[in-house]
């Protein structure tokens, strides 16, 4: 079966999702995490790619990104990975690769629903049962976006600066969204399954404008063959 083609529209965010080959780690130290850092900054400074959100994990990454020209995401992700792979198989002697096939990615509605996957985003780590606070994962966008630390990667997304008028306002807005855990584990399934699918994740309306914009669906198909015109209803 063919591979579905990417929804390559740029202005809008992607939550991106690239895990290791065989579920097998991606980092074997913090050298290896500082570097991926370092390596995806100028592959997105150098491809015009806004990143809003991140979080590096034992054997996957989660990025929140906009892209500004339509290849942007791609020609990014594709210097991230060749650079980083060839640096970490140098460094630990070893071969072959070390992702598991294509990066996944979906497109974000600007609105709520990019907040939702913000929020995904930064409490991976707790869903994990790795620490029981966000802001205990070193390796996450949760401090920048806190106000906690200047984080250099990261470029706020409109919806994340329009929770406040100042920077204070916007951390402390942001901090009792991330700390509603009941909200974040009912939204958790759907924007799981939408990475795991890569079908847009937005409102109905957005979908409509995605599908009108690149003429074809932007939804999941329903399983099984598809029906001929006269089959009987069951």
């Amino acid at each position: 079966m063919p591979r579905r083609a990417r929804l390559l529209l740029p202005g809008l965010p992607f939550h991106v999702v690239q895990r290791g080959v065989n579920k097998g780690a991606i980092f074997a130290d913090d050298v290896d995490r500082d570097h991926f850092l370092r390596v995806l900054h100028k592959a997105f400074v150098k491809h015009d790619v806004a990143l809003h959100a991140y979080v590096l994990m034992d054997n996957h990454v989660h990025l929140l990104a906009t892209p500004v020209l339509p290849c942007g995401l791609a020609s990014a992700m594709r210097a991230l990975g060749t650079a980083y792979v060839q640096a970490f198989n140098q460094r630990h002697g070893r071969s072959g690769p070390l992702w598991q096939g294509r990066y996944h990615s979906s497109l974000v509605d600007n609105d709520a629903y990019l907040l939702a996957v913000h929020r995904y985003i930064e409490l991976n780590p707790v869903r994990a049962g790795l620490v029981s606070s966000p802001e205990q994962a070193r390796w996450s966008s949760v401090h920048g976006t806190l106000g906690l630390r200047r984080d250099p990667l990261l470029t706020p997304h409109s919806a994340l600066l329009m929770l406040g008028t100042t920077p204070a306002r916007r951390s402390a807005r942001y901090r009792a969204f991330l700390q509603d855990r009941r909200a974040a584990d009912r939204e958790s399934a759907g924007i799981r399954e939408h990475g795991r699918t890569q079908c847009p994740l937005g409102s109905a309306r957005f979908l409509q404008m995605l599908a009108e914009t690149v003429g074809r669906p932007v939804t999941p198909r329903a399983p099984g063959r598809p029906r001929k015109t006269g089959d009987e209803t069951s």
